[in-house]
């Protein structure tokens, strides 16, 4: 009884190999911003980046993997991470990363949880763009779980 308690399960293996795969994703990104020769690898974009401007995109980008990353272990509802979202979109580099990374994003399959969630993200901004109020933290229909 008390082996099968040790024996990982597949969802805490899942949380496991999630977590890893995120210190991997935040090294590489760290690295990148520190080198622009490295940050060159990274350049995918439609229009030419300066690279002070390439490093401010893959720290956006190092924050939206970090909330996705939250919300996929379960520490995060759909709810609390179409609040980060909200938060983020506050922000003009971070809207600026979100419009030239758009073409990345067409290559998902429309069923993937990030396709899905990158949907949330741009239907947020339109909605923060045509909202006529200042209080931003209203805008916009917050998700609920599927769960």
């Amino acid at each position: 009884m008390f082996a099968s308690l040790a024996r990982p399960t597949a969802r805490h293996r899942r949380k496991a190999a999630l977590a890893e795969q995120h210190r991997l994703h935040f090294a590489l990104l760290c690295k990148a911003m520190d080198d622009p020769a490295l940050a060159s690898v990274l350049d995918t974009y439609e229009t030419p980046v300066p690279p002070e401007k390439q490093r401010q995109y893959l720290f956006a980008n190092a924050l939206y993997v970090n909330a996705l990353y939250y919300h996929r272990i379960g520490a995060l509802t759909l709810a609390e991470l179409h609040g980060h979202f909200r938060v983020m979109c506050q922000n003009q580099v971070f809207r600026e990363y979100w419009a030239a990374t758009g073409h990345h994003r067409k290559s998902l399959p429309v069923t993937s949880e990030e396709a899905s969630l990158g949907h949330i993200m741009d239907e947020l901004i339109k909605e923060l763009d045509d909202s006529d109020t200042d209080e931003w933290w209203v805008v916009g229909e917050t998700p609920g779980d599927p769960s």
